[in-house]
């Protein structure tokens, strides 16, 4: 029988802590693929003291498993060259051994970063949030078939050809946009510098590799970047990425059937947070949010920015596991909620004298009324658990009702704090439903 590719991504807005994750299943994998996304992503992971945030490098490359970037990533070779040169001096791995880079991934030109300020700037009040890293502009010459593909590292006569081509069209159409500082000589510095440390890092076609891999026997994990929320087409448009974050894009950034994709699992925060523009019903605008802020440290781990805090969502929750056909889900940070003596979960929307369990896009966000379920808070530390029997009755009662009742899923784990060590496998560990549905 052939192996299947399992997933695993965000089911809210991004910054589920998929990183982490990744990174403590990857023992259990033989690669770890990055299916989408670029380097707007940022996937924390701490161990021992030591913390790092990849942006491009699929997190399972500090277990020293191989990390292949998909062909519908993108690409910036200055923050991959860093990234692999971080990992290799703090972790003392040889890198280049384990990378895999797609031959149809697209660059992410320096003209793209400026483009991409210069047309947030253009959109005034109505900013979308972007990071600034010129993901829109290169995925918009990727599908006007304009892109600087991964493969052209080995020929660096063609990719300047291309590279100068593609310049003088984004210099022509910047000036139709507002003027931003923007230092270009500086980005090409590091854009071509970085390009002669990846000469030998191993470019593959995307698809034949991964049926390679899987012909002999090896596991693969494909690592979702940002959320299903944010998922171009099946997000909150036009407040989304560029990208298919859902599991519908593992077969297109890596070039397999639907056939061949195994387990799904969806990852989700023990509340919600967003980052940048776009609808968010259940959002505290208040020292809840401060509250949940500060605890959490929600600030992105890409920009820095506050990322705005509120409580679960369960009908995007229940659109979100429909729509990627999720098996299981892993509830992350729950200890954030440590310190809540009750904690509001949304169970349904009012919408139009409507009521509204799951959501789809033809629902205007900004126009539903989210109406919510108190939960006892347990108000006792849960970081030092390693069982879910050793969490508070109470925070059993939160995860079987909400996640297992509510949304009708079984939970893979629990996180419980920062570190590699608070995770906690659930399998077969719930209590009996008698025992926790108050």
């Amino acid at each position: 029988m052939e192996n299947k590719i399992d997933i695993l991504l965000g089911l809210q807005f991004g910054d589920e802590g998929k990183g982490k994750l990744v990174d403590y299943l990857a023992d259990n994998y033989h690669v770890i693929a990055r299916f989408q996304g670029g380097p707007n992503a940022g996937h924390t992971i701490k161990e021992d003291g030591k913390k790092i945030v990849l942006h491009t490098l699929p997190s399972g490359v500090l277990r020293k498993k191989i990390g292949l970037i998909g062909k519908n990533v993108v690409v910036d070779p200055y923050t991959l060259y860093n990234e692999m040169k971080d990992v290799a001096q703090n972790f003392g791995i040889d890198i280049y051994q384990l990378v895999k880079l797609s031959y149809g991934a697209n660059f992410i030109l320096p003209t793209h970063k400026w483009l991409d300020k210069a047309a947030e700037e253009a959109k005034g009040d109505k900013k979308i949030g972007s990071t600034l890293k010129g993901i829109s502009p290169t995925y918009m010459d990727k599908t006007g078939r304009n892109g600087l593909l991964l493969g052209l590292i080995g020929d660096i006569e063609k990719l300047h050809r291309q590279y100068k081509k593609l310049k003088e069209k984004h210099l022509n159409l910047l000036k139709t946009l507002p003027a931003v500082d923007f230092n270009l000589s500086e980005e090409e510095d590091k854009f071509f510098n970085s390009l002669q440390y990846l000469y030998d890092v191993e470019v593959v076609e995307t698809s034949s590799w991964v049926h390679e891999q899987l012909a002999q026997g090896k596991k693969i994990l494909a690592e979702g970047a940002q959320g299903t929320m944010l998922d171009i087409d099946w997000g909150t448009y036009p407040y989304v990425t560029s990208s298919n974050t859902c599991a519908a894009g593992v077969c297109t950034g890596l070039g397999v059937s639907p056939k061949l994709i195994g387990k799904v699992t969806g990852t989700v925060k023990a509340y919600t947070s967003r980052v940048g523009g776009g609808p968010f019903p259940t959002e505290q605008e208040n020292e809840i949010g401060q509250l949940l802020r500060s605890i959490g440290n929600e600030y992105g781990s890409t920009t820095g920015r506050d990322r705005r805090c509120g409580w679960l969502d369960l009908p995007l929750l229940r659109y979100a596991i429909r729509l990627n056909g999720v098996d299981d889900v892993t509830v992350t940070k729950l200890d954030i909620l440590d310190t809540f003596n009750k904690i509001p979960v949304c169970t349904h929307y009012e919408y139009r004298g409507e009521t509204i369990y799951t959501w789809n896009p033809s629902i205007p966000l900004n126009d539903v009324t989210p109406h919510y379920r108190m939960y006892d808070g347990w108000e006792s530390p849960t970081t030092d658990a390693l069982t879910l029997a050793e969490l508070p009755k109470k925070a059993q009662t939160y995860l079987f009702n909400v996640f297992e009742q509510r949304l009708g899923t079984s939970i893979r784990a629990v996180t419980n704090g920062p570190d590699r060590k608070n995770y906690i496998s659930v399998t077969d560990q719930i209590a009996s439903p008698a025992a926790l549905v108050a």
